[in-house]
């Protein structure tokens, strides 16, 4: 078999095939095999006549034919692997010599997926957030560790937001008391909003001693009994407030990996630097693929959109399913509108072609390759979460392409890689950001020694 390509405006290339007369000849032995299965003829069980016998009723020309329309797909798939075509969409045939006898070439017009070269992939300039702790979060971080180790104290106080009541409460429905509704010597936080909202409001501005009594109509949570109205009686039996430790270099030593409050504070700024950094990190991966697909210079081709939105509708209907929702069910509970969703999807796939396209072109201008130790390290992985044998399970990788697949997947990770490594890093100013996180040491992380106080209470 002989093969050619000739390129063709935009993506389309026309690969030509000739397959010789003696090759084809195989091709018609075939058809005639088929026929050999669907004819009735005396003295052969089916199938098993031979050629000879099958022309006397089938002419070699509607063999050939047959052979045509059988054979054809299969030549086209090795002529694209001889040529090494990267198709991505369906092939026009035609068959231009041999319909009736002799050698048979047919012409594919076929989209190839486009070999983009870039420029300026290596200098990409990317902005990026990195908050800073001021005094105020500092504090509020503080705070919150100080309050894991609070312990209630009883009031005289009126009660306000935050504070605890110990009480008895009681719900009844046309007199007859609810299960669930009913507790003694409950301890609630005032605001908290565990039970009903007109508990919190009864409860703000009363002492101890004070008796209780609202109506409240029961919220979605509690199922069946959702909108009944419920009367609720009760007493506050005692108030009492969270009482947090004094901020002393004594306690911080006692309770945190720091000796001293200036250091704990010092400790959490640097937190939220190293916090800021990491979310970064993930946001410059992001910004670097976002830059990537605006230097890409070609369209998206449409079969590549097309197949990614297909992709991208599949995952999400399978996710779907197993919430009992279908995509139709999906936009209407979350009011979107069927055409604008679409073009969300579409805009998101196009997007994700040319950022597939240019990882593409940087990993072969690059020369990044996938080593055979990390390609079979990945395909190892793969095989120990699938069930079966793993000779079988790898065969079946190898039929799928699932080994090209990671192959290409490392080489992506690679080309972006160089993308992130090469990239100039600079805040909302303009001035060069430094991202390096430095080796955690054994105290980076200021942690209670002992348990709090309030969960003894």
């Amino acid at each position: 078999m002989q093969t050619s390509v000739e390129p063709l405006e935009g993506n389309q290339v026309r690969l030509r095939v000739q397959v010789p007369a003696a090759e084809f000849e195989q091709s018609i032995d075939a058809a005639y095999r088929r026929f050999a299965q669907q004819v009735r003829i005396p003295g052969f069980r089916p199938g098993k006549a031979p050629r000879r016998i099958l022309e006397q009723s089938i002419p070699v020309e509607e063999a050939r034919a047959q052979a045509l329309k059988d054979a054809i797909p299969d030549y086209y798939v090795e002529a694209v692997g001889i040529e090494v075509l990267d198709v991505i969409a369906a092939p026009k045939l035609e068959v231009v010599e041999g319909e009736e006898a002799g050698d048979v070439v047919f012409t594919a017009e076929v989209e190839v997926r486009p070999e983009v070269r870039l420029t300026g992939y290596d200098e990409l300039r990317i902005t990026v957030e990195l908050p800073s702790a001021d005094a105020e979060q500092v504090e509020a971080q503080i705070d919150a560790l100080r309050e894991r180790f609070a312990s209630l104290e009883d009031t005289e106080e009126a009660l306000t937001v935050g504070d605890y009541a110990r009480l008895d409460v009681s719900g009844a429905i046309d007199g007859e008391a609810v299960p669930g509704l009913s507790a003694s010597d409950f301890v609630y936080e005032v605001g908290s909003g565990i039970l009903v909202d007109e508990l919190d409001e009864a409860l703000r501005g009363a002492r101890s001693g004070d008796a209780l009594a609202f109506t409240a109509t029961l919220p979605d949570r509690f199922g069946d009994r959702a909108g009944q109205e419920v009367a609720f009686t009760g007493e506050v039996k005692a108030t009492q407030q969270k009482v947090m430790p004094e901020l002393t270099d004594e306690w911080v030593d006692e309770h945190t990996e720091s000796e001293t409050v200036e250091a704990l504070r010092e400790e959490m700024a640097r937190r939220f630097e190293l916090i800021g950094k990491v979310q970064a990190q993930v946001s410059l991966r992001d910004k670097v693929l976002e830059e990537l697909a605006t230097i890409v210079p070609v369209e998206a081709p449409t079969p590549l959109v097309e197949r990614e939105m297909e992709r991208r509708l599949h995952d999400l209907a399978h996710r779907l399913e197993h919430e009992g929702m279908t995509i139709p069910l999906y936009l209407q509970a979350t009011g979107q509108d069927q055409e604008a969703f679409v073009a969300e999807v579409r805009e998101g796939s196009t997007k994700a072609v040319l950022v597939d396209l240019g990882l593409r072109a940087v990993a072969r201008a690059e020369s990044l390759e996938a080593d055979e130790t990390e390609v079979e390290a990945e395909v190892e992985r793969i095989v120990g979460q699938v069930k079966g044998s793993p000779k079988k399970v790898r065969r079946q990788l190898e039929q799928q392409g699932v080994i090209d697949a990671v192959r290409f997947d490392i080489q992506r990770g690679k080309a972006l890689q160089f993308l992130v490594d090469h990239a100039t890093v600079v805040d909302a100013d303009g001035n060069t950001v430094d991202l390096t996180i430095e080796p955690p040491t054994d105290d980076d992380t200021p942690e209670p020694t002992n348990e709090s106080p309030e969960e003894e209470a």
